[in-house]
């Protein structure tokens, strides 16, 4: 009797072993689909452009100065700033320079290289400036403002970026001169072309200047200027051939 009872529950757990199988088999198969109908319908996120390093720069000038607004007291709006407030800018951002602009009193006034530190201030360089104000100038009018009332483009920044550029230029024994642009060679092929093109010329004149000698087809006489002058011979020639008909008869 018990072997009958152990017989049976073996079974049993046969048959609960497969329904288990057989359920966690189709769960898994029901995962799977679902994941990959929610990957399938999922949409499509549209990827933002990637900013050069030059728009990226520009958008961080932009915050900082409109901070620098905020802050400002009194608090200034866009609208109201004017020149002075951007040369106020600059010169607050001096703070945070790391070029060393020697005084007329300090030794090494004019050396390019130092050779010992000194107490000289620290400056923003002059470089730096120029092309802060050129991209600050940029989303300026990107922003929705006049070219006519951009405060980036007054004429005392002008003045101040100008003075900055010379005295730097002194304290530091550095000349700050554009670099002057090479002019385009042209490029092998074309001049490979070019020398082609003028040796068929020279090859032209020569067989002119050749037949202008008086040498021609058919008995013509030659014209000074070489025109081949051929139709009273032709017209003989053509006079003393003979007709085909003779020769079939």
């Amino acid at each position: 009797m018990s072997a009958a009872a152990a017989a049976a529950a073996a079974a049993a757990a046969v048959v609960v072993s497969r329904s288990s199988s057989s359920n966690s088999s189709s769960s898994a198969e029901t995962y799977h689909h679902l994941h990959h109908h929610q990957s399938f319908m999922a949409p499509s996120l549209p990827v933002a452009p990637q900013l050069s390093r030059y728009e990226s720069q520009k958008r961080r000038d932009w915050i900082t100065f409109g901070q620098y607004l905020k802050n400002h007291r009194p608090p200034l709006t866009l609208s109201r700033c004017s020149g002075a407030h951007v040369l106020e800018f600059l010169r607050y951002l001096d703070q945070f320079g790391k070029t060393k602009v020697h005084g007329s009193a300090c030794p090494f006034y004019g050396h390019p290289h130092p050779p010992a530190p000194c107490p000289c201030p620290l400056r923003q360089a002059w470089g730096s400036l120029d092309a802060l104000i050129g991209r600050l100038r940029a989303a300026f009018e990107e922003n929705g403002g006049l070219p006519e009332t951009n405060p980036f483009g007054a004429r005392a920044v002008r003045l101040y970026l100008r003075e900055v550029r010379d005295t730097q230029a002194k304290a530091r024994g550095i000349a700050y001169e554009k670099k002057k642009r090479k002019k385009p060679t042209p490029p092998q092929r074309t001049t490979q072309l070019l020398q082609q093109h003028e040796e068929q010329g020279q090859h032209g004149n020569f067989v002119s200047g050749y037949g202008g000698a008086g040498v021609g087809v058919g008995g013509g006489s030659a014209h000074p200027n070489g025109v081949m002058l051929g139709g009273a011979s032709s017209t003989a020639a053509r006079g003393s051939m003979m007709p085909l008909s003779v020769l079939n008869c």
